[in-house]
């Protein structure tokens, strides 16, 4: 039973379920329907996807993450950045709203679907690691500009085309002569209303009296009630008739259940695009569902979220919908409408469905800016250029990561900058961890410690060298280790003993034990012995298990004090003098 529950989590809360929870959840699953309606029409037209595609990727997969998922806020469904990435890895194998490009669509859905949930068998969850912060927030925030470029076309009412920021930015200089007044009012007034609600309207009711559910609920309901006034606008003023361009006839009725497309080649070609949609996916839902879940005092598994999220997107895939995940702004809807279970979201799902079955007729006199007002607001929350800023100033490496990343999204495309960026973030990290921080220590007076001499008034001895290495050893510093061992040694003529001390090494690997073993040998040949301290237990059962032991003519010290005392010439100890400019902790 407990290994179907940790399959099921439903099966954990469900037992436990009672009035009150469910009705928070209901209450929750209201305030995220009337956010989720229009945000799926946008973001299913920023997927160069049919409208009421958008709305069966919101229907299915919520119930499917309710099952399986062990986030109990976390909402499910089409977001921002993965309709951008579907539309870049589609585009080029069939033409924006075709039936060879929904059904390419579910394709990269299910496929999407299938790597998380073998990224789940193999527990391989910690290969999101490799996509740091500041990839993903240079990701986003680039993802977010050119998301907001790309709409500018429907807000001023003209063709333009262009995947990436330069071209996007020439289309609309080279159409700008084609501007659609009406259509222009449309978008701004919407633009400017939606940022008003979405920051005003809440703070106004509760002034003007309302209770704060009744305020949420009605704040929440800014781009209904936008949609709601452009449609009457439309219909009042005969704007299609003026140039306005409307979303059309959207097909009511049940989503269209089928296998997708089997494709073998059209996979293939779709594989590169749906391993990094999981990735990215996969990475953002964790650190929303972690975040939310942090509050509350409960738990996140990551390798279930795995299963969670593969089955929502075969969920998507099955039911016509495209690839999905869990979503920032709806996710804290959820939660800040209270939100005590996954079954919030599958009652947004029945709320979805019901739009879905009688009110899409509603949506025909739609104007197409009004959605791309909505995509435009929803994805500048997401750009955060201070972010770019406290990058730069913390660390110039990842602040390079986070650059290559924004500015090959804004000018190469989407999947070459994250490539980049992972790319660059993983030599980075083996060139800082090539050459660590290696540091001759001594003992702070009248204490057990060890500090650099660099940087503190520490005892040293003139016949003992302690240097500690801030580093695991591995193949790409242990060279790096080696010479500067040696280094220290030359120009110590009086140096009888060199103890390496451990405090910082994880790992030791093949590499660097040899590497070890070479410097054991060569201060041997001069007369000088080497010595560890500080070892950590799994390294020195890793050094066990080597023939380490049966060639190292050294000791190993269980602390660098006892190693001071032991091996230190005792008439002469000398207190060393820092460096001014590096005084200080380490």
């Amino acid at each position: 039973m407990r290994r179907l529950a940790a399959l099921l989590p439903i099966l954990d809360w469900a037992p436990r379920y009672t009035r009150e929870e469910a009705g928070s959840d209901l209450f929750a699953a209201v305030i995220v329907t009337i956010m989720l309606v229009p945000q799926s029409l946008a973001y299913a037209m920023l997927a160069g996807l049919p409208p009421q595609v958008g709305l069966y990727a919101s229907i299915l997969p919520l119930v499917a993450y309710a099952l399986f998922g062990t986030s109990r806020t976390l909402a499910v469904g089409p977001v921002a950045v993965v309709s951008l990435m579907t539309a870049a890895a589609v585009t080029p194998l069939a033409a924006p709203g075709s039936p060879e490009y929904v059904a390419a669509a579910a394709a990269l859905a299910v496929l999407s679907g299938l790597v998380l949930l073998a990224m789940a068998v193999l527990r391989l969850g910690f290969l999101a690691n490799f996509l740091s912060h500041p990839v993903i927030s240079g990701f986003i925030t680039a993802s977010g500009i050119l998301i907001a470029f790309s709409q500018a076309k429907h807000i001023l009412g003209i063709r333009a085309e262009g995947d990436t920021l330069p071209h996007i930015v020439a289309g609309l200089a080279g159409a700008i002569g084609q501007v659609n007044l009406p259509t222009l009012a449309i978008g701004l007034a919407a633009t400017a209303f939606l940022f008003w609600a979405r920051r005003s309207l809440k703070p106004l009711l509760r002034r003007a009296g309302l209770g704060p559910r009744v305020a949420d609920l009605l704040a929440k309901a800014g781009p209904l009630l936008a949609i709601v006034i452009s449609i009457a606008a439309v219909s009042a003023f005969d704007l299609a008739a003026a140039g306005v361009r409307l979303v059309g006839e959207i097909p009511a009725g049940m989503p269209p259940f089928a296998i997708p497309t089997m494709d073998p080649a059209l996979w293939l070609e779709l594989l590169p695009a749906a391993v990094l949609i999981s990735l990215v996916g996969f990475v953002e839902s964790v650190s929303v569902a972690q975040t939310l879940a942090a509050k509350r005092r409960q738990r996140i598994v990551a390798n279930q979220e795995l299963v969670g999220l593969g089955t929502a997107n075969i969920a998507a895939a099955v039911s016509g919908g495209y690839p999905v995940t869990g979503g920032f702004a709806r996710s804290v809807v959820n939660f800040d409408a209270g939100a005590a279970t996954p079954l919030a979201g599958a009652m947004t799902a029945v709320g979805i469905l019901a739009a879905t079955l009688f009110l899409t007729p509603l949506f025909r006199l739609l104007p197409q800016a009004v959605l791309a007002a909505t995509i435009i607001v929803a994805v500048l929350s997401l750009v955060d250029l201070g972010a770019i800023r406290r990058t730069f100033a913390y660390s110039k490496s990842d602040f390079a990561a986070m650059a290559a990343t924004i500015l090959l999204v804004l000018l190469v495309g989407v999947e070459a900058g994250i490539v980049a960026g992972v790319a660059l973030s993983l030599l980075l990290f083996l060139w800082r961890t090539s050459t660590p921080h290696i540091a001759v220590v001594g003992q702070v007076p009248g204490s057990e410690h060890f500090r650099n001499v660099e940087r503190h008034a520490v005892v040293t001895a003139p016949d003992l060298l302690t240097i500690r290495v801030d580093e695991s050893l591995y193949f790409a510093n242990a060279r790096f280790l080696e010479d500067r061992i040696l280094s220290e040694v030359a120009s110590r003529p009086e140096l009888r003993n060199v103890v390496l001390m451990c405090s910082a090494v994880n790992m030791i690997d093949a590499s660097a034990l040899e590497s070890l073993e070479a410097i054991a040998d060569r201060l041997g040949s001069a007369g000088v012995g080497f010595h560890l301290s500080e070892v950590k237990g799994p390294v020195m059962d890793a050094l066990r298990r080597s023939d380490f032991f049966a060639h190292f003519k050294g000791q190993v010290f269980l602390s660098q004090y006892e190693a001071f005392r032991t091996l230190a010439a005792v008439p002469a100890p000398r207190l060393t003098t820092p460096r001014a400019d590096l005084v200080g902790a380490g």
